[in-house]
């Protein structure tokens, strides 16, 4: 998922996507540890997305409190 998407999301929306790449994320490692699956490189970037959304959810947050301040 790029940045810019991202970033035009709302703070709901940031947090349930969040949570649904932890779902997806949790299956597939559950898969990977039963043998069903060998996509490590899904979960590599699932776990790359989950960071990237909790980066710009920090930011936004941040900028909040900035603004507050003034």
């Amino acid at each position: 998922m790029k940045p810019e998407k991202i970033r035009n999301l709302t703070d709901v929306e940031l947090k349930h996507q969040e949570r649904d790449l932890a779902d997806q994320l949790f299956k597939l490692k559950f898969q990977m540890n039963m043998g069903q699956t060998e996509s490590l490189k899904k979960i590599r970037g699932l776990r790359k997305d989950i960071a990237r959304i909790k980066t710009i959810m920090r930011e936004q947050e941040l900028a909040a409190r900035k603004r507050e301040r003034q």
